[in-house]
């Protein structure tokens, strides 16, 4: 079972993990929920009609990683307008999109990196252990390693099959090899888990 995922009873799976490889995730996580940032609860300092009625930003991330976890609606980037009317108008559908979904579309994301970084912390033993997830916590499990791919992917400017296997052929000198190794890695853990959840 190392670095792989398998099933168990309840549609649920498991993993070994060992010291190093929860440092990795639990501090990869942490960092995504940084990098998403507070909800609008935090925000409004817990006012629940504030929260209700919030609405999101209705511009893209500046972040080229929020960016590629926030993606707009309406707009595809290798489709030129037909004319700059057009354009126009997908950017206000866009806006308006994002301006409704995105605080529960961060707030999905952020409870999926909070339940990875919560399965990380109730593991007891030194040296490692075996992550055993209920079938809700493999589905958490899998959107944040997705999330956690495409953050890193971003970061590497990965935006295909063929920028990764380009990846297998860095030198080890190279200073983004820790990342490329991590994103996959991680891609190896979410495959087994994709696997896993399979019917």
């Amino acid at each position: 079972m190392p670095g792989q995922f398998e099933p168990l009873p309840g549609d649920g799976a498991a993993v070994a993990l060992d010291e190093i490889e929860i440092s990795i995730i639990r501090s990869l996580a942490v960092q995504l929920l940084e990098l998403i940032g507070p909800g609008p609860a935090e925000d409004a300092q817990g006012d629940p009609l504030a929260e209700l009625f919030a609405e999101g930003p209705s511009e893209p991330p500046a972040d080229p990683v929020l960016r590629r976890l926030f993606p707009d609606a309406y707009s595809d980037p290798e489709q030129t307008a037909a004319s700059p009317r057009d354009a126009e108008e997908r950017r206000a559908h866009s806006a308006e999109f994002r301006r409704y979904t995105e605080n529960d579309l961060r707030a999905g994301k952020r409870e999926n990196a909070l339940a990875v970084i919560r399965s990380l912390d109730a593991l007891a033993g030194d040296g490692g252990a075996v992550l055993k997830l209920s079938a809700e916590q493999s589905r958490q499990w899998l959107t944040s390693l997705n999330d956690l791919r495409l953050a890193i992917g971003s970061r590497l400017e990965i935006d295909d099959e063929e920028d990764t296997e380009l990846l297998y052929q860095l030198p080890d000198e190279d200073p983004r090899k820790p990342m490329v190794m991590a994103y996959l890695w991680l891609g190896g853990l979410q495959e087994s888990l994709v696997s896993t959840l399979m019917p």
